[in-house]
């Protein structure tokens, strides 16, 4: 698996979605990633350090560009606890669990995403503005409500299909309400 590639994927993904999502700094991007979908296996059989870093060489740099804080969900061997700086953490009054990831407990990107941070915490209650889920590892639940799917140039990582999604604020009221256009 051609590593270059599956890093200019993941630039390309993250940089195509920071822009349509209208990410400002000091938001949350999270990232669900199976490094074994990306090399063309079933989810979860063929954890790939060098896949998990290859990703995260993509996207931390788009990430940092905008001031956009990333995120990694883990897999469910931990409980599909997310992976952040503290600064986020205590920026949006997450509580920290203690977990570290592993390639075969958390996850290969979660794990790459821990070794890169200034200072890495685990918490289990995030709700990011935004996300990408590669190779259908369920995002959601750590979604802010309302997730809107976007549909990015960038369809694919390696092997794996990518789906992201925005969120938006809920819309109130009835059929006479006026909803403000910017938050769509």
């Amino acid at each position: 698996m051609e590593l270059e590639l599956i890093t200019k994927q993941s630039y390309s993904a993250a940089k195509e979605l920071i822009e349509k999502a209208g990410l400002k700094p000091g938001q949350v991007l999270l990232i669900g990633c199976s490094t074994s979908e990306v090399q063309g296996f079933d989810l979860g059989s063929h954890s790939g350090p060098e896949i998990g870093k290859a990703i995260l060489d993509g996207i931390l740099p788009a990430a940092k560009e905008k001031g956009i804080f990333l995120a990694a969900q883990c897999c469910e061997h931990i409980n599909r606890a997310v992976i952040l700086e503290e600064a986020a953490m205590e920026k949006y009054n997450l509580s920290q669990v203690n977990a570290v990831p592993q390639p075969k407990a958390g996850g290969s990107f979660a794990t790459a995403l821990y070794g890169a941070l200034e200072s890495p915490v685990a918490v289990e209650d995030l709700k990011a503005h935004a996300g990408i889920d590669i190779g259908g590892v369920l995002i959601g639940m750590h979604l802010k409500e309302v997730a809107v799917p976007v549909r990015l140039e960038t369809r694919k990582i390696g092997e794996a299909i990518i789906i992201a999604a925005r969120t938006r604020p809920k819309f109130t009221g009835g059929e006479r309400a006026v909803y403000n256009d910017e938050l769509r």
